[in-house]
């Protein structure tokens, strides 16, 4: 059983203790299952060999003393939180070494190691990351429709769009009227262009001295005709 938990594990903090109480050690395994994690105090050539060709394994090979493991496959930041708080209240247990995907820590590390943010905190800041440029982007666009919104609100209480749809009723009698008012000028001045009599004849003398010659042959002829329709005079 060890043997299969130890191969499903990635990582492991490996500690000691002296003088830890049967109600301490109960809330230390508690402490660590809060954390995802597992716990067991072991022996150390069985931790050897049982982590024989796990990811763990160069953490348990060559212990010494009293050691206790705890490991997960899961979020080795949380479970350096855990024990590194659980520690600070009870002295009795101190670390040995850890190890996170393959990487061998020491007792420095693994205090910079719980002050790091966790599996879950590092994809909530990633996911608001990523999210955040588009809640900019739709703050804007809601703004921008409620701005609108207000303007156009403010200029119907405040009659504008009223009073610019009114303008062109008003300007329609306006060009009426000032059609009317033209049309004496416009009569004015075609008899203004209209040439007189007078003007016509100077214009056109020739016309005149037909109209001239005309009225003595019309004359004769009436003249002739009175003359033809007399009565000869008797002797």
């Amino acid at each position: 059983m060890l043997t299969r938990e130890l191969g499903t594990s990635t990582s492991a903090i490996i500690g000691t203790f002296s003088g830890l109480t049967a109600s301490k050690d109960f809330d230390l395994r508690k402490t660590v299952r809060a954390a995802g994690a597992s716990y067991h105090v072991v022996k150390n050539k069985l931790a050897a060999k049982a982590s024989e060709g796990s990811k763990i394994e160069a953490a348990l090979q060559g212990l010494k003393g009293v050691s206790a493991v705890a490991y997960t496959s899961g979020d080795p930041v949380q479970l350096a939180k855990a024990l590194a708080t659980w520690v600070k209240d009870n002295a009795e247990f101190s670390f040995k070494l850890a190890i996170v995907d393959g990487k061998v820590l020491n007792v420095a590390e693994i205090a910079e190691l719980a002050t790091m943010p966790g599996k879950e905190e590092l994809f909530s800041k990633l996911l608001f990351l990523i999210q955040s440029p588009a809640q900019r982007l739709a703050t804007v666009i809601n703004a921008t429709g409620r701005d609108l919104a207000i303007v156009i609100n403010q200029g119907v209480e405040k009659e504008k769009f009223a009073a610019g749809a009114d303008a062109p009723v008003a300007a329609a009698p306006a060009a009426e009227a000032s059609a009317s008012a033209a049309e004496p000028e416009i009569a004015a001045a075609h008899a203004e262009e209209a040439p007189t009599p007078a003007e016509a004849i100077a214009e056109n003398p020739a016309s005149e001295a037909d109209a001239v010659a005309e009225q003595p042959e019309n004359g004769t002829a009436s003249q002739a005709g009175e003359a033809a329709n007399t009565d000869p005079v008797e002797g």
